[in-house]
């Protein structure tokens, strides 16, 4: 997925798909918490709320992920 398409108005699983692209892999929350963690070895993990459409906060914490990661290609 192409940077300048991580809009502010994206649903978690388009999210999950950008993450995942690049290596990490989602942990489900316990007790049935909302909040998802995206690991990947060597980096700071990812924890985003499940919510619809996902804070801009959190789009714009995974598009510097995703500059970041494009960097080292």
């Amino acid at each position: 997925m192409r940077i300048n398409r991580l809009s502010k108005d994206l649903r978690f699983d388009e999210l999950r798909k950008v993450l995942e692209s690049y290596g990490y892999e989602m942990n489900a929350p316990r007790g049935g918490s909302s909040h998802y963690t995206f690991r990947k070895q060597g980096c700071a993990p990812i924890t985003i709320p499940k919510h619809e459409p996902i804070k801009k906060v959190y789009v714009e914490m995974v598009r510097q992920v995703v500059e970041s990661e494009a960097k080292n290609e």
